[in-house]
């Protein structure tokens, strides 16, 4: 479905930003079969080493904008300080029937409705980072102006870094990028933290290192697979009176505990989230 839905675009696809996600998206798009010659890049930044190469797989890179036809996509992969002056930029390429996505954080459908239209078809998305091996999750929200094609179409998009779970509502997006977004940072802390109490407990700091990562590694992909519940799998690992659930006593105490404590977290996060968004 994703491939063909790329293969059959009738303009291209301008990705605006081609840093770490905007490259793995386009990447991901070549995979599944978006004609290279249907892909625009415009990225002042790129190093001459970077344009070359894209160069050489048939994307059009940094074209004046009057050489471009109308976009099929314009996908905002810059970073949302720098939106304010890179998106009146590119306005003018936004044609009837041109999907605006953006893949910025903050940044609202109100902020890019004032520069690309009232009217626009634009999709709010947040991937996290993941997506640059192909494991990321995005979630994203459609403006009212967005047809089911456009949602296939951005689904196919954001689809080639990953998995895509839509929203209504843009309120939600703070959440979705406290959980997601920023959801990375916690499994990397979780290994991390196992780590200096493994050595605290007496183990070398560098074995506990690596079997702290590889177990917090290995329990995702574990659940990754499992058709079961995490909390089901939790469960699974946990023997009445054993080593885990004399673990677990402490990490799920209602008053100290992790739980209580990932809530205040992610509500820390969806906070600043409305804050940075203004």
């Amino acid at each position: 479905m994703s491939e063909s839905v790329l293969k059959s675009l009738s303009g291209p696809v301008v990705l605006l930003g081609c840093g770490k996600m905007g490259s793995a998206m386009l990447e991901g798009w070549l995979k599944l079969g978006l004609p290279a010659d249907k892909a625009v890049v415009l990225d002042p930044n790129l190093t001459a080493e970077s344009a070359s190469g894209l160069a050489a797989k048939g994307v059009s890179v940094n074209p004046a904008h009057a050489v471009i036809a109308a976009p099929s996509v314009l996908l905002l992969a810059v970073k949302p300080q720098v939106a304010p002056e890179a998106l009146p930029a590119v306005a003018a390429l936004v044609k009837p029937g041109t999907l605006v996505v953006s893949v910025m954080a903050g940044r609202t459908m109100a902020f890019m409705g004032n520069i690309f239209g009232a009217d626009a078809a634009i999709v709010r998305s947040i991937p996290n980072t993941p997506a640059a091996i192909g494991r990321g999750v995005s979630v994203a929200v459609p403006s009212p102006g967005v047809t089911q094609a456009q949602k296939d179409l951005t689904a196919a998009l954001l689809g080639a870094i990953g998995i895509v779970e839509w929203v209504d509502d843009e309120a939600l997006m703070d959440a979705a990028t406290a959980v997601s977004g920023s959801g990375p940072a916690y499994a990397f802390l979780l290994a991390e933290v196992m780590a200096q109490a493994g050595a605290a407990a007496g183990l070398p700091a560098d074995l506990s290192a690596r079997i702290a990562r590889a177990t917090v590694a290995g329990a995702g992909a574990l659940m990754d697979q499992s058709d079961l519940s995490a909390a089901t799998l939790r469960q699974n690992v946990t023997s009445p009176g054993g080593t885990t659930a004399a673990a677990l006593a402490v990490l799920m105490d209602e008053g100290r505990g992790f739980p209580p404590l990932m809530v205040e977290a992610v509500a820390a996060a969806t906070r600043r989230g409305k804050e940075l968004a203004g």
